[in-house]
């Protein structure tokens, strides 16, 4: 699909028939509110479903789910006997001391999700149960439900420093839950993180996947560690992001796609930056890679 039509499906959303999306058949983790999150409306897809364009309106996903727009979302949304499964720790990693926020076990989980936040963010923002629609409280439960563990460290920079913080947090999460699938996870600027990690051999051999929510674009990737050992990535991404160009991310899935490369793109249509923290739907993008592991 080129660019100028992906603009084209961003723009004339209302034009084209709706159909929902149907969830996988051997999905690996059990739903959690599937009904409330995973029910998003596909206006497009390609390519078996890697390349998807999801309906989204400003008027139904920020205010018609938030008792008080993008600061609370409506109860129906949340869990909060999850919490009994949080806390926050600060880490030793071989001397480098990371923040970090858990919820679920710390040692044999069944697998592991990290969540990288972007710039002037901390591990409040990804542990915070009301904020972005409900999402982080819904990757919580979904974790902790199927015997997983959720990880928000608080980032100290987006350099060479922080992806060895990270590189550091993966290697500490492989040794106490050897051979599980480790998920990471970055968000705007977080996605720095994501893509240095990527130049780690040791880090990727460890992983299962990365997500790429609303992230700058790495046109060197081809040349990483990650490429090499084919590790799946899921993109998600506004239609509209003012921060970093939709077009960039779309140019760079295309060009995996095309040489068979394991990755999947949602895009956003009408979407801002920050609307894939809101409504990236972990269960399928958790499910598509353990299930590949």
């Amino acid at each position: 699909m080129s660019t100028i039509h992906f603009r084209i499906v961003a723009v004339l959303t209302v034009l084209v028939t709706f159909a929902p999306q149907t969830a996988a058949a051997d999905s690996a983790l059990k739903p959690y509110k599937n009904a409330l999150f995973s029910e998003q409306t596909v206006i497009e897809s390609r390519d078996g479903g890697a390349l998807k364009v999801i309906d989204y309106q400003e008027m139904r996903d920020i205010n018609g789910r938030d008792q008080i727009p993008e600061r609370r979302v409506k109860s129906a949304y949340v869990s909060l006997g999850v919490r009994r499964q949080q806390t926050d720790e600060t880490v030793d990693l071989a001397g480098r001391k990371l923040e970090v926020t858990r919820v679920g076990v710390d040692l044999d989980s069944r697998f592991s999700v990290i969540f990288i936040h972007g710039r002037a963010g901390n591990r409040r923002l990804g542990s915070n149960d009301y904020t972005f629609g409900g999402n982080f409280n819904r990757l919580k439960n979904l974790a902790v439900a199927n015997g997983g563990t959720y990880y928000v460290p608080s980032v100290r920079s987006f350099d060479a420093a922080g992806v060895a913080d990270i590189a550091a947090l993966i290697a500490d999460i492989a040794r106490r839950s050897p051979g599980r699938p480790i998920v990471l996870s970055c968000a705007s600027m977080g996605s720095f993180i994501c893509w240095g990690i990527s130049r780690d051999p040791a880090a990727v051999a460890s992983l299962a996947g990365m997500g790429i929510l609303g992230g700058a674009t790495d046109p060197d990737y081809p040349k990483s560690a990650a490429f090499k050992a084919r590790l799946p990535l899921y993109f998600t991404h506004g239609g509209n992001d003012p921060v970093y160009a939709p077009a960039d991310q779309i140019g760079l899935f295309e060009s995996l796609l095309k040489s068979g490369y394991p990755a999947r793109f949602t895009l956003y249509a009408g979407g801002n930056h920050g609307t894939p923290v809101r409504m990236t739907d972990w269960w399928d993008l958790l499910n598509w890679m353990i299930v590949r592991g």
